[in-house]
């Protein structure tokens, strides 16, 4: 199975590429909305987050807003917040690379914004 890796700033086309392997059938992993369904469903994700980021949680799930109060006070809340959730992505990268595999795709891809950063890059062709 080819794996390729989608990546790029903002407004560089990532969605709209995406779109466009999708439109073709191709599976495409993506990891932004990883991270929303992370902070609003996954207890674990939420209670990490919860621990560096006290009050940000609100009816169960995290407050994306007040957890942008957070990053956007001091700059290496980010890099907090980026350690607290690569694991829990890169769990759900892999699970869907192993599920793709098993159904014999011949290629998917891994829409990830931070796929250096994160060390992503490792798991593309």
């Amino acid at each position: 199975m080819i794996v390729l890796g989608l990546t790029g700033s903002i407004g560089m086309g990532k969605t709209t590429t995406a779109r466009l392997f999708k439109f073709m059938r191709i599976p495409v992993f993506e990891a932004d909305k990883c991270v929303h369904d992370l902070l609003a469903r996954d207890k674990k994700a939420i209670k990490a987050v919860k621990e560096k980021f006290p009050n940000c949680a609100v009816d169960g799930k995290i407050d994306r807003s007040k957890l942008r109060d957070y990053v956007m006070r001091d700059v290496q809340n980010i890099k907090v917040l980026e350690k607290i959730l690569h694991p829990f992505v890169r769990f759900h990268a892999h699970e869907f690379l192993r599920r793709h595999n098993m159904g014999h795709r011949k290629i998917v891809v891994l829409d990830i914004p931070l796929l250096f950063e994160g060390g992503f890059h490792t798991e593309c062709d």
